[in-house]
């Protein structure tokens, strides 16, 4: 179909669409955890009596059962090779079923893009292509790209698509209970958006129900630029009973909502998670005798900044890295329980000794500690020295990641070391989940390019902007230094304020670094505390120069230490020589004291300072 032809189409009249595909395919037995997309294939009259039944319900659109069909969804079924093969299958299941027109399914890929998550736009965008080439290949009259929370991925979606075919494309969001996308933009901005790329239509589907569909479509069309506008909300709000997910809305409150939409400017309606053909029967006899459509007041919304107060001045860390004094940190480990009596003693001994700011880690090696922005705030309150939250991503979602950041600034936390975090797989509990939206260098440039800024990720107010100083990881030692590089490189462009490098025994490694980061991305203007973590004897050094990943330890240094009649004190001497090295060399030190013997780290500050 020529996208004119499209035009032309639901100009004359709304269309109206099937439901819940997968929800019809497991209430006739489909298992929820199996490969949907390959039924096309392996189940081929299972999938076309799911669409002839909505067929005969009345619907005019009939969506390929392609919704997860790309590379990485498919991936998890050992199906990545096949994408091409189920896009095509997918279409003429469709068109087997007699659809009088053809929509192929686009969802969102099941990864983060960068800079947030690990995958880049054009590879995105390529594997959106190579799901689209199927559907168009296999004769799509238009493409659906639904469900999407991401407008950045909703983009690559649409450019995909632009670039294989001329078809009609119709770019729909899904949004939750507080009206926002899960990343947090709101209709009027993600309308505007939507409305500048090549759409012939856009709205909304999934999301919590008809109800908030509606109000969600009548906040969107004033921004949408008079693109034509679809609805296909989701029966109501997921319910689980005995196991299973269930939706409440019936077929005749469905049918009730089929005017209203038309009345608000849709011009194609279905449905989406917990329709079934009954509810789109409701749907066809309502648009067939169209009766006055219901009357639903529009919540108000507002996106006003409040009042901003006066920037907050520099944290003492950022005044202290700009100063020529030579800036200490000092590593503590949260406690296990939840009495910081020990931490707050051990810190108040450090920062008498004359530590400029403590480093709080958090959940070290995976193992269950007390949460460090909890610690910090202990610290600062009880020990009246600054620290700096380590602040792993691994483990959290985007949502989590802008409320904990937001908590500790409330708190009075204005430095964080933006880290991925150990895997859970050898920790305490190694069953826990391991996922992340963000990457490090995604957690750096949310923090000063939106945070910093005043605004979410999605660009909303948050009201008064945060301040925070935010550090990078760095390893000098690393087994590839081209790859740490350009790392690096990637951290300091989203805006690390300064690096954190892990424990050095050779100051030369960093001469080295240095030398092919200047030759690869020019100068490294980056301050950095240069990581001394003091040997406390030859096992000590044996262990941690064979069994931790990113520390070398020289030959030499490991003998000196083996020599010594009083190993702990040969290796504090070894480390006091190792930061005379970097003074030279670094903005600061980094002091990672072993076995939490802080007591340690408090003489070696006193040898440093003096």
């Amino acid at each position: 179909m020529k996208r004119s032809e499209f035009a032309d189409l639901v100009a004359e009249q709304p269309l109206l669409a099937d439901g819940g595909t997968g929800t019809t395919l497991v209430a006739r037995g489909v298992r929820p955890d199996a490969c949907f997309d390959a039924l096309n294939v392996a189940a081929r009259d299972l999938v076309r009596e799911v669409h002839e039944s909505f067929v005969e319900a009345g619907a005019q659109v009939i969506e390929t059962n392609t919704f997860g069909a790309n590379r990485y969804k498919l991936a998890a079924h050992d199906f990545a090779f096949r994408v091409h093969e189920i896009n095509v299958a997918g279409v003429a299941r469709a068109r087997e079923a007699g659809a009088r027109y053809v929509a192929g399914s686009v969802g969102p890929l099941g990864v983060r893009l960068a800079p947030y998550g690990r995958v880049p736009k054009d590879e995105a965008q390529e594997a959106f292509a190579e799901q689209i080439r199927g559907l168009v290949d296999g004769g799509a009259d238009l493409l659906i790209l639904e469900t999407h929370s991401d407008v950045a991925e909703l983009e690559q979606a649409v450019l995909a698509a632009r670039a294989v075919t001329d078809l009609p494309v119709v770019a729909s969001l899904t949004f939750t209970r507080d009206d926002r996308t899960l990343l947090g933009e709101s209709p009027e901005a993600a309308a505007a958006r939507l409305a500048g790329l090549e759409v012939d239509m856009l709205g909304v589907n999934c999301s919590e129900g008809p109800e908030q569909v509606l109000r969600l479509i009548r906040v969107m069309k004033p921004h949408a630029g008079g693109i034509p506008l679809v609805a296909q909300p989701n029966a109501g709000g997921p319910q689980r009973l005995g196991g299973r997910i269930m939706f409440s809305a019936t077929p005749e409150y469905f049918g009730e909502y089929a005017t209203a939409f038309v009345a608000a400017g849709v011009r194609l309606v279905g449905g989406c998670c917990g329709t079934q053909p009954p509810h789109i029967r409701a749907m066809a006899g309502a648009l067939a005798a169209p009766a006055r459509p219901l009357d639903i007041e529009v919540e108000e919304h507002s996106d006003e900044p409040a009042e901003l107060r006066a920037p907050a001045q520099p944290t003492g860390l950022a005044q202290s890295l700009a100063s020529a004094k030579v800036t200490i940190a000092v590593e503590m480990e949260p406690p296990r329980g939840f009495s910081a009596a020990r931490l707050v003693a051990g810190a108040d001994t450090l920062r008498a000794a004359g530590a400029d700011v403590i480093n709080v880690s958090d959940m070290p090696t995976a193992r269950m500690r007390m949460s460090a922005w909890a610690a910090c705030h202990l610290v600062q309150q009880e020990a009246g020295i600054e620290t700096v939250l380590h602040f792993p991503t691994r483990g959290r979602n985007l949502l989590r990641v802008q409320g904990d950041l937001l908590a500790a600034y409330a708190l009075g936390i204005r430095n964080i070391f933006a880290v991925m975090g150990d895997s859970t797989s050898i920790g305490d509990f190694p069953e826990a989940t391991d996922l992340s939206d963000v990457t490090p260098s995604g957690l750096i440039a949310l923090v000063k390019g939106s945070l910093n800024a005043g605004l979410d990720r999605a660009g909303s107010s948050i009201g008064d902007p945060t301040s925070f100083v935010v550090a990078c990881a760095l390893n000098v030692t690393a087994s590839d230094l081209e790859r740490e590089a350009r790392v690096l490189k990637r951290k300091i462009d989203a805006g690390a304020d300064y690096a954190i490098t892990q424990a050095i025994f050779d100051a030369e490694r960093l001469d080295h670094f240095r030398a092919l980061y200047e030759e690869r991305h020019g100068p490294l203007e980056l301050p950095i505390l240069g990581g001394v973590l003091p040997i406390a004897s030859r096992r000590h050094a044996e262990f941690l120069h064979n069994e931790v990943p990113g520390i070398d330890i020289p030959d030499a240094i490991r003998k000196r230490v083996g020599k010594a009649a009083d190993e702990r004190a040969e290796g504090l001497a070894v480390a006091v020589d190792l930061c005379e090295e970097l003074r030279a060399r670094v903005a600061g030190l980094y002091l990672i004291p072993p076995f939490r013997r802080y007591d340690h780290a408090a003489e070696l500050i006193e040898l440093v300072r003096s």
